[in-house]
């Protein structure tokens, strides 16, 4: 049940990244009990909120606020998206633009203790055309970031043109800056220290996912692999023939054993094993609602996966539209999260009846042992009975600490 609501003084943030406070992204540091302040930039309006969940965990409130003409004039970025603390104990924020909606990617920096705003944290000259998730390793003083799409073209909707152009996964030292060349708009997972690789996926047709790995020390000697391609299903009654897969979150569990995927379009959360030296393993998958659901407008003609189309979940009453988006799991590994809201706008475009009934969050348990993945009837968040109207719910934090911290 929902014990607590804090309001955000603004319209049109569209609050959709969460990131916790400094330095709890490394294990070794012990710093764990500082989780008592989350960060949460803003995509539209480039506002930045720092939300205090440490003095009373079960009624946060708002201890800062940055205004989007201070990120303007401080940092010339905008359109503000993932959030992760730094092993310096700063906080960096990845942008996708400028002020004007334009594509220009980087990174803006909060003082870790003050969180005032100090600036830009890459160098100018090394500034990627668009930006959106990053993960970092610290052992090997390298930072991943992957591109997204122009904020003033995703204002729009979703186009399918903008998926042909492709993007870029850059790799940087973790000291220094932004550098390096590089995939499409991607999702970069939060791999733990132990694995010495991270996994991006690029929304593109057939939605790959591509598994960078250092080919010998140094920061330009990086080599991709794809391990994981999802297929496009050929269907009538879209906006496209073919229907890609787009990849929306990604999570590795805290042993490394698993990597859970959400496809946003089809609607299915697939669950891999992960080994050494081997290609992802799919072990898991289950239909949480998306696009190609029995009796809607879409007609599946060919699919290289299903033999046929998946029904519609209904959970405590509750018809469940829209895909799944974003991916929580706990830190047993055993309950994984899912909310279904992507981005407003194009949930207005696929999902029409999300933003009219309001979205959900949805509990399923994981088999740890041999893999395999069930949705709990009994848990369900229903964010379209909230006391001032149906809302859109995306990201998901745990208080003690998630597995994408």
């Amino acid at each position: 049940q929902v014990i607590h609501r804090l309001p955000v003084p603004n319209l049109k943030d569209e609050l959709h990244c969460a990131g916790w406070g400094p330095a709890c992204g490394c294990f070794e540091s012990g710093s764990a009990a500082k989780r008592t302040k989350l960060v949460l930039p803003s995509l539209i309006s480039s506002r930045i909120y720092v939300v205090d969940v440490g003095s009373q965990c079960r009624q946060p409130r708002i201890c800062k606020t940055i205004e989007p003409v201070e990120v303007f004039w401080t940092c010339d970025k905008a359109h503000l998206a993932t959030t992760h603390a730094l092993p310096s104990g700063d906080v960096l924020i990845a942008n996708m633009g400028d002020a004007a909606g334009r594509g220009k990617g980087g990174f803006v920096v909060l003082d870790g203790e003050t969180f005032e705003l100090k600036g830009n944290w890459e160098n100018e000259c090394d500034t990627p055309p668009t930006g959106h998730d990053f993960t970092y390793k610290a052992q090997q003083n390298v930072l991943i970031s992957s591109a997204g799409v122009v904020p003033r073209v995703a204002g729009r909707g979703f186009n399918p043109d903008e998926l042909k152009k492709g993007g870029d996964t850059r790799v940087a030292p973790l000291s220094t800056g932004l550098a390096g060349p590089g995939a499409p708009e991607s999702r970069i997972s939060r791999c733990s220290p132990q694995i010495p690789h991270s996994r991006c996926s690029p929304q593109i047709p057939h939605s790959p996912v591509f598994s960078p790995n250092p080919a010998c020390p140094g920061r330009d000697n990086w080599a991709v692999e794809e391990v994981i391609r999802i297929p496009a299903k050929d269907v009538s009654g879209w906006i496209m023939p073919k229907m890609p897969a787009f990849i929306s979150d990604l999570v590795i569990s805290p042993d490394d054993r698993f990597l859970f995927v959400s496809n946003w379009l089809h609607g299915d959360i697939r669950q891999y094993e992960l080994a050494r030296n081997c290609k992802p393993r799919l072990v898991g998958q289950v239909f949480v609602g998306g696009s190609i659901l029995r009796g809607g407008p879409v007609t599946v003609c060919r699919d290289e996966e299903l033999k046929c189309q998946p029904e519609p979940l209904v959970v405590k009453c509750k018809r469940v539209y829209g895909g799944p988006a974003t991916l929580q799991l706990s830190l047993d590994g055993k309950r994984l999260y899912v909310t279904n809201s992507f981005y407003s706008t194009w949930d207005r475009q696929f999902y029409p009846s999300l933003v009219k009934e309001g979205s959900v969050m949805l509990q399923l348990d994981v088999d740890t042992d041999k893999g395999g993945l069930t949705v709990n009837k009994n848990f369900l968040v229903d964010f379209g009975k909230e006391p001032h109207g149906p809302c859109l719910a995306h990201d998901i934090r745990f208080p003690g600490g998630d597995s994408k911290s």
